[in-house]
This record gives structure tokens, sequence and C-alpha cells, in this order.
């Protein structure tokens, strides 16, 4: 069965023969929420075939451009971007007439709204159209044409405008020739409540034109009754105004704002100082973990992603904590979003804000332990005043202890492993004591907290708990607890049976496992045991996942024959097909969701669900993606504070690949290149400045364990 693509409603061909009003009805349309359409490639589509008519091109400074052509469809976008005090979705896009059009929905995690749940984040949009404040030789600007957008950890666009008196027929031709090119920067501050924007008019035309940049502050106090510190003030303003002469090929350069903080504050700005701190982020993070393989689009995608993943972090009264995002989760931290997914990736990029965040999320989890064994919240709130608890027990035990000893073991700091011992032996007594007869871990829901049925006891929780224990007893013979060493392990291999006798069946024709009992259709979460080192049903469960009852256009679906997909269930699954071996397989979906998700028409990031969510670029996901590299590619399990397995899984096509400025394990910064020999036989190197401290030649599929 065909799954319906996501219909895109800005897709409708507007050329010289349409009328006008259609691309008035486009532009009217692209300000409500509405679904994004995917690459029109399927996932599954063999590297041959991957779409080279792409939107978005890379470029060698590891940016993306999409250069805006006549023959073009209208095209509308949405992309998030946070800082420590604030995070903005960008609504953007291109009309019929070559028209750009942006709103920007600005939310403030720290100035809380009643009531002070997960959404109580101060929210509001703003529309307003800048270069059109502007004043050209006594005439407004007219008859924009963008020519250029570029997306490198900021937006950037570039149009032409002219002072003419409007369109011929709707066509991108204008009655007098462009005056202007204006570039407009658009950004949050790394560290303040503000979203800036930069704009450089430059004079194209044959004679000196006179701008006025006019004055502006817009001001609005809330409502006192809605926020939990009364009224908040919101303000936008333009910082550079002024009468400006500009002879033939002059520039001039002013910025705009838009900010909000209680009614007696006041913000001191520099924008320029706020971009060079923005830039100065991107090329920390960009700079570190890099990926390097033959494929320019996987190497650029996991850049993009660690971007994401990483600026999405927010100082709160409670700490540093990282957040989902969307315009919903802000200030708040989750079992599954932060401590399982994206926890386990900060250690390798080394990014001390983001290491910071895990061990914050994990304190506060641990301040809910008990002697009853009751179970945690699911996610703690409000800058983490609250909690919410909806869905019951989710298997949340289960997600914490897999992260937090993942974590302890990357981050290979024995006070940080110490202090978060407690937890992961506390969790792991609640997953112990939720044992089921048949040996498996009971849980009122699971992460998609009853969207989908997951019964009494679902494959996802009781897989989390077997990684968990792995972990753990790693964890326990570094901190000199040998004797629970041996007792985790035993009861990994234990649970690693009953996982086996309770989930291992056959679902629609598949030797797989069912999701839980009573389950005959084919979930995508049949992927989990994959990605934790059980491979007893990796050849059924490989064929299920491959197969149209499962995998789309989109991705995986999360059940057969439904037309809902999560992004990261499709990162879960590209995991667990390198690890268990299906190289090939693997890198061609890897290959084609890269190329729809970076260059596609909805970009740069993986996303998090459709139809749920408009397909937000929740932050956990592109950590979920990285690791689809660190542990799936190239099969990295830690093992000790300084030591970890490698089975590294090179694509047939490729002679070589590297991960390079690896920080995690407690050392400074070292590489891991992988290199094809004769032979079927591969080798691997450890590079500690420019230096191999370390070679192994392996048999391909293998893995070795490599000690710092």
């Amino acid at each position: 069965m065909k799954t319906p693509t996501p219909m895109n409603p800005y897709s409708l061909r507007c050329n010289r023969l349409f009328p006008l009003l259609l691309c008035f009805a486009v532009s009217f349309m692209a300000t409500a929420d509405f679904a994004f359409a995917q690459s029109s490639k399927g996932l599954s589509e063999k590297s041959s075939d991957r779409n080279t008519s792409s939107r978005w091109e890379i470029q060698a400074d590891g940016s993306i451009i999409w250069r805006v052509r006549d023959t073009d469809e209208p095209h509308f976008d949405h992309i998030e971007m946070s800082g420590e005090k604030m995070s903005a979705v960008i609504r953007y896009g291109v009309d019929c007439s070559g028209g750009f059009s942006m709103e920007r929905s600005l939310v403030f995690p720290m100035l809380r709204t009643i009531p002070n749940n997960t959404h109580a984040s101060l929210m509001r949009r703003f529309a307003v159209d800048i270069p059109s404040l502007l004043i050209v030789n006594g005439r407004t600007l007219k008859n924009e044409r963008a020519e250029l957008l570029q997306l490198n950890g900021k937006l950037s666009v570039v149009s032409l405008f002219d002072a003419g008196y409007g369109l011929v027929g709707g066509a991108r031709a204008t009655v007098t020739p462009p005056v202007v090119r204006v570039t407009r920067t658009v950004f949050p501050s790394t560290t303040l409540p503000v979203f800036c924007e930069k704009y450089v008019i430059e004079n194209i035309s044959a004679k000196s034109l006179t701008i006025n940049v006019p004055e502006y502050l817009s001001e609005y106090l809330t409502d006192s009754e809605e926020g939990v510190r009364g009224s908040y003030k919101l303000v936008s303003a333009i910082i550079g105004s002024g009468l400006y002469k500009l002879a033939q090929g002059d520039s001039l350069q002013f910025y705009a704002y838009f900010s909000a903080m209680l009614p007696d504050e006041d913000i001191v700005l520099d924008v320029a100082v706020e971009e060079e701190k923005r830039d100065d982020f991107v090329s920390e993070i960009w700079e570190k973990l890099v990926l390097d393989t033959p494929d320019t689009v996987l190497n650029t995608a996991f850049a993009f992603a660690k971007v994401r993943a990483s600026e999405s972090i927010f100082r709160t009264k409670g700490g540093l904590m990282h957040a989902p995002g969307g315009e919903s989760y802000y200030a708040a931290i989750w079992a599954n979003d932060q401590a399982e997914y994206v926890n386990p990736f900060f250690p390798f990029i080394g990014y001390d804000r983001g290491n910071e965040s895990a061990i914050n999320s994990f304190r506060h989890f641990a301040r809910f332990m008990n002697d009853k064994y009751k179970s945690l919240p699911s996610s703690i709130i409000a800058e983490g005043d609250d909690i919410w608890n909806g869905a019951g027990d989710r298997g949340d035990a289960a997600m914490i202890a897999y992260g937090a000893s993942r974590f302890a073991l990357e981050y290979g700091d024995i006070a940080a492993a110490e202090e978060l011992w407690s937890l992961i032996e506390w969790c792991l007594e609640y997953s112990r004591r939720h044992l089921t007869v048949d040996g498996v871990v009971a849980s009122d829901t699971d992460e998609l907290e009853g969207r989908f049925p997951s019964g009494k006891a679902n494959l996802c929780t009781s897989s989390l708990y077997y990684d968990a224990l792995v972990s753990a007893s790693y964890l326990a013979n570094e901190l000199g607890e040998n004797v629970k060493a041996r007792s985790y392990k035993k009861r990994a291999a234990q649970l690693c049976k009953d996982i086996e006798s309770y989930f291992g069946v056959e679902v629609e024709g598949f030797e797989t496992y069912r999701y839980y009992d009573g389950n005959d259709v084919l979930r995508s979460w049949i992927c989990i045991p994959l990605t934790v080192g059980i491979y007893d049903r990796k050849e059924g469960t490989v064929a299920a996942l491959l197969s149209p009852r499962l995998l789309t256009e989109n991705g995986l679906l999360t059940q057969a024959g439904s037309e809902t997909f999560w992004d990261r269930t499709t990162l879960y699954a590209l995991r667990g097909l390198f690890a268990s071996g299906a190289v090939e397989e693997a890198v061609n979906f890897l290959k084609n969701y890269s190329d729809t998700r970076l260059l596609g028409e909805h970009v740069p990031y993986p996303i998090e669900a459709w139809p749920e969510g408009n397909q937000r670029h929740l932050a956990a996901e592109s950590g979920l993606y990285c690791r689809v590299y660190t542990e799936g590619l190239f099969g990295i399990r830690p093992t000790g504070f300084h030591s970890f397995m490698v089975a590294p899984q090179l694509p047939a096509e490729w002679g070589s690949m590297a991960l390079r400025n690896i920080r995690a394990f407690g050392e400074g910064p070292f590489d891991i290149e992988v290199k094809r020999l004769q032979g079927r036989k591969i080798a691997v190197a450890i590079i500690i400045k420019g230096k191999p401290i370390q070679y192994f030649t392996i048999a391909e599929g293998k893995s070795v364990e490599i000690s710092l």
C-alpha cells in the first residue's frame, strides 16, 4: 500500500499565464500552518537515483543556498533557530512574483505565562516587513525579486527592488529596472532574549540615491494577569536610522531587533557583536566532531544537525536545560528527548553547554528518586518548578538509565559518573521491580504516549533496559563495583533471552518482533533491538523495516497501514541497519533521507513527525541523526571512561571514512580513520595530533576495542 505524501499547498505552478490573483492566494496560504511535501524521490531508491534537482545546493563554505529562478514555483518553509534566552521559528518563502515574505514566531521560555505548564513560554508573532519602511528617492521600494537564500546557522536573503508601479501580468518583470540590492540576515542572539536582523542596502542603479531609514520603535505590554511575573514588554526597533546618500555601487548597513523583557528592563544591544557570537557558535560546532566521508551531502547534513542539536539549550533558573522546541516545548526536559536521545551525543562533540545541560537534566530527574519506587516524571517543566506525567510510566526509568549510563562512560569524568551512579542504580532497580512473569518490563505507555497502542509491556522499554544494564556493568567496573558489574551483566544476558522469548514472533510474514502482546501489525520500533546489540532476528527485522509495509518516501511509518511517520524511529532504524551489518541498504536509505532533509522542500534538519506538529525541527532528533554515524556507521559502543568498541561499517563504494576531532572518553581531540584494504579487510587507526597512536586490521563487519 502506498502511503500518501503530505500535500504541499504551495506547489501550485505560477507562470506568466496565471492571473495575479493566484499569487495573492498562495501568499495568503503561507501565513497558515501547513504540512510540507518531501522530496519526490523515495527514500528507498538507490544512490545512483539520488535527487539531482534539489532546491538547495551545498557551497564550499558549508552553507546551503537556494538560487531563485523565474521558473520556480512559489515555495514556503519554516526553520527554527535558538539561543540561551529565546527561540525563533521563521516562516519564510518566495511567492509567484519573486517577492520574499517572512513571519517571525518568537518564543521567550523564561517569561512564563499562566497557567505555568509545559507550553507556558511567552510567544508572539511579528510580520513587519522592514524594507517596506524605507524611502528611496521619495518612493517606497517595489517589486521585490528574491535572488538567493542562504542557510548557515542564520538565514540570509538577497533581493532586488525597484521603485516602479507594479507587475505586468504577474510575471517576474517590472516596468522599471532594479535600483537596490537588499541583503537581510536574521538570527537569534546566543545569550540575550533578542532576535537580530542585519540589512545591507546596495545602490545598483546608474545614479545616486537618497535613502531614508526611519526611526522605528514599537512596544507592547502583555496582560499582567497572563504572566507569572506580571506584564512583559515586547520591543521591536531599528538601529541606524537616518538619511543616507548613496553613490552608484555604494552601500549602507542598519539593523533591526525584536525582544521581550520585564517592563522595567532594557537591553544594551550591538547586533554586529551578536552576529559575531552566532558565527563563533556555529564555527565551534562545525569544527568539532567532523564527519569526513566521500559523500558531501552526508558530511554537510551532519554538520547542520550538530548545530540544531546544540543550540536548543536554555539558561533557566533551574540551570541549563536542553529542550525540544517546536513552539511548544521549552525550559523543560523529557526522559526520552533529553536523557535518551541527545544527552549521549554531547560528549562526542565536547560542547561544554551540552554536557552541562545533560548533567543538569539527570540532576533534575534524581530529585524524584524515592524509597517506594514510584515512577519518575516523564518531564520536568517550567524551569524545574513543576512536572508532567500525563501518560503515566512510559518506561522513563529505562530511558534515563540508558542515557545516563552511556553519557557517564562517554564523558569520562569519574566525579560526574559517581554523581550519576545513584540515579542509574535507582532506575535499574525500578525497572527490575516492574519485570513481568515473562521477564520483560511493564509500563503504562511508551514514548508515543498512547498515540499508538503499546500494551502492558513494549519492546522499546525492555530493549532500553537491556542496554542500560550492559552500560551499567561497564560503569560499575570503572567505579570499583565489581560485584554489581557481574550482576548487571548476568541480568542483561537473561533479559536478552526473555526479549526473544516474549517479543520474538512472525509478524506479517517476517521473522521479527511484535511490539507488545497481541500486536499483529508491523511497527517501526522493531528496529530498537538492533541499536542495542541484539541481533537474534536481524535478517527478518531488516527485511521488515525495508519492506513497503513500513518504508515510504517519508521514512518509516509508525505502524504499517497508517500514514504517520516520526523521524526518531527512522533514525533509530538507520542506526540499527548499520549496526546489524545491512550496510548497503542503510547507506542508500541514509543518502536519500539526507538529500530530502538537507536539500529538499523542508530544510535543513531532521523533523519530528507528520501529520502531528507540522514537521517541526525538534532539536533532539538532530542528535539522533548524528548518532546514526557515531553508533551506526562507526559502531562506537562505550566500554569505559577511556575505552570503547568500534565496529565500522564501510560502504562498498567508499575507500575510506573518518570521524575527526572527537572529544569523548575524557581525552583531548582524536580521530578515527577507517580505510579499505585488500581481501575484505579494513584498517582502523586512532589519530592524535596528526599521528597514529593505534592501528588495527580487522575483517569487514568485525569490531575492535580501543583503549586510549
